[in-house]
C-alpha cells in the first residue's frame, strides 16, 4: 500500500479531500483489483487498523458495499469528474460508527482507474443541534430541493423563516414547490427554471435575483437566491442554498442612482442657466454701457471740437453728457445687484422685507413680511441661499399660484433659522414635486442641502402652498 501522497495518481484531488474532510476517513482504491492504495490517517484512527491489517479487509467489511456495487458505480459515473453519493447495502464492520453515506470520484490516471472513497464522520450531538439552531433562527430560508424526472424542482427542506420571508409555510411548500414560481413574474419565473437548469447540466452554482409579489401583504420583495448543486447516486441533482432579502439594498441603489440622475439634471439645467445669464449679462454690458460709453466719447469729441475752433461747449451738451453718465451708473448699479444684490450689505431682515415690499409693488400681490428679531445674524452663504430660494419661492407664485396674498416669516430659534412661506393660491400637487422639470424645486433644496439644512414644499390647508427652508445656526 502508497503511503506518500505525492506517489499517487490525481494527488491534488485527494489533497482536496482530505483538507474539506477534516476528520473523515479518505481511502483510494484500485479500479483493476479493487485493493487499497492509500488510506488517511483519519481513517487509521477511526479503524484502529494498521495500513497492511486495513488492506486485508474485503470491502463489505470496510465500507458496507460489495464489490459489485462498486463496480456498477465505476461503470456509470466514468465520465463524471465530481463526487457522488452512495448508500451503503449495510452497516461496516469496522470502525467506531456506521456511516449512512459514503461520496465516491472515479479517478483517471495513466490509464489506469481509482475510486476515491471518502467516509463522513459524524459530528457530535449538541453541535448538530446547535447547528440546528441556528439555520433555523437565520434571518433567511436555507433550503435542500432537487429537479425531479420532469425537470421541477421540488423542495425537500425548509427553514422556519420560509414565512416571514415568502409569505408560505414550509411544509405547503414542500407539497407543492409550483406556489414559490406563483410568487414571481413570468419573465423572472422563466429566468429562474433557465438558471436551474443550466446548474444542473453543469453542475455550476446557482446565482439568482428576481422579484416576488405576496398578494397577502400586498408587497414587492427583491429575493437573492444562491444554491450549490450535486448528483446523487440516482442521477437527480440536488441543491442545497439560501435565500436572503435584498430589498432594503436594492431600494437603496435605486434611490443613489436616481440622486444621480437628478443631480445630472439639474447640474444641466444650472449650467444652461448660467449660459443664459452670461448672455444676458454680455448683452447690458454691450447694449448699455458699450452704447453709453459711446455716446459719452461722441459727446466728449464734440466739445472738444467746439474749444479748438475757439467756441465753448453749450449747457445743453453738457447736460446731456451728465445723463448718460448717470444712466451708465444705474446700468452698473442693475447689472451689479443681480449678481449680488447690495441690500443684503443691510442685513438678511432688510433684504427680504425690500424684497417682499418690491414683488407687491410690481406685481401688486399683497405680500407680508415678519421678523421674531430686528436683525439676524447669518454667514454670507446663508443670506444669499435665503434671499434666493424667498426670489425663486415668489417667482414660483407669481408664475403658477395664481396668489393674491402671501405671508413671509423669518423666526430665529437657538439651534435653527426657519423661514416660511406661505400663498392662498392653486396649491402644490405632490406630482408638482416629482416632475422631471421641476428644476426650480430641486434647486431651492440642493441649495438648503449644501448648508446642512433642509427644504420642504406641500400643500397648505385646501388651498395654496407651504415652503420651509430650515438652516442651522452658526
Amino acid at each position: 500500500m502508497v503511503s506518500n501522497l505525492a506517489q499517487l495518481p490525481n494527488a491534488n484531488i485527494i489533497l482536496d479531500a482530505l483538507l474539506l474532510g477534516g476528520l473523515d476517513e479518505v481511502y483510494l482504491i484500485d479500479a483493476g483489483s479493487m485493493r487499497l492504495v492509500y488510506v488517511s490517517e483519519s481513517a487509521l484512527k477511526n479503524t484502529d487498523y494498521g495500513r497492511d491489517s486495513l488492506d486485508q479487509l474485503d470491502l463489505d467489511q470496510l465500507f458496507g458495499l460489495s464489490q459489485q456495487t462498486l463496480q456498477s458505480h465505476l461503470d456509470n459515473h466514468r465520465a463524471h469528474s465530481y463526487f457522488i453519493e452512495v448508500e451503503q447495502n449495510q452497516p461496516p464492520l469496522i470502525g467506531h460508527t456506521a456511516h449512512a453515506q459514503l461520496r465516491i470520484m472515479i479517478l483517471q490516471s495513466n490509464q489506469q482507474e481509482y475510486i476515491l472513497i471518502i467516509k463522513n464522520n459524524p459530528k457530535p450531538a449538541s453541535s448538530s443541534a446547535a447547528l440546528k439552531a441556528m439555520v433555523s433562527n437565520a434571518p433567511a430560508v436555507v433550503c435542500q430541493f432537487r429537479l425531479d424526472y420532469h425537470g421541477e424542482i421540488k423542495f425537500i427542506y425548509l427553514t422556519e423563516g420560509c414565512q416571514a420571508l415568502l409569505g408560505l409555510k414550509a411544509e405547503d411548500l414542500i407539497i407543492d414547490s409550483r406556489l414559490f414560481f406563483a410568487l414571481m413574474a413570468d419573465a423572472d419565473s422563466n429566468d429562474l427554471r433557465k438558471r436551474l437548469m443550466q446548474s444542473a447540466a453543469e453542475l455550476d452554482p446557482l446565482n439568482w435575483e428576481g422579484k416576488i409579489w405576496i398578494e397577502s401583504w400586498k408587497d414587492n420583495k427583491w429575493l437573492d437566491f444562491r444554491a450549490m448543486p450535486r448528483v446523487l447516486n440516482t442521477g437527480i441533482t440536488q441543491w442545497e442554498g439560501i435565500m436572503t432579502n435584498i430589498t432594503r439594498s436594492k431600494l437603496e441603489k435605486s434611490e443613489i442612482e436616481q440622486s444621480h440622475r437628478e443631480m445630472a439634471e439639474l447640474t444641466a439645467h444650472i449650467n444652461n442657466i448660467k449660459e443664459q445669464e452670461r448672455n444676458v449679462i454680455a448683452r447690458e454690458i454691450h447694449d448699455d454701457l458699450g452704447g453709453n460709453l459711446t455716446a459719452i466719447k461722441i459727446g466728449l469729441g464734440s466739445m472738444i471740437n467746439r474749444i479748438n475752433a475757439g467756441t465753448s461747449p453749450t449747457v445743453e451738451q453738457v447736460r446731456k453728457l451728465e445723463f448718460i453718465v448717470d444712466n451708465t451708473f444705474e446700468s452698473v448699479h442693475r447689472i451689479s445687484s443681480n449678481l449680488r444684490p447690495n441690500i443684503l450689505d443691510l442685513g438678511i431682515v432688510a433684504a427680504l422685507d425690500w424684497q417682499a415690499k418690491e414683488f407687491e409693488r410690481q406685481f401688486e400681490l399683497k405680500c407680508r413680511f415678519s421678523c421674531n428679531q430686528v436683525e439676524v445674524t447669518v454667514s454670507p452663504e446663508q443670506a444669499i441661499t435665503l434671499f434666493r430660494i424667498f426670489q425663486e419661492s415668489m417667482s414660483n407664485v407669481v408664475k403658477h399660484a395664481h396668489a393674491t396674498q402671501v405671508d413671509v416669516k423669518l423666526v430665529a430659534g437657538k439651534n435653527d433659522i426657519v423661514m416660511t412661506v406661505i400663498d392662498n393660491g392653486l396649491g402644490l400637487k405632490p406630482s408638482d414635486v416629482l416632475k422631471t422639470n421641476s428644476f426650480g424645486i430641486r434647486g431651492m433644496r440642493e441649495r438648503a442641502a449644501a448648508l446642512h439644512g433642509s427644504f420642504n414644499a406641500i400643500q397648505f390647508g385646501e388651498g395654496g402652498t407651504l415652503i420651509t427652508l430650515k438652516l442651522p445656526v452658526l
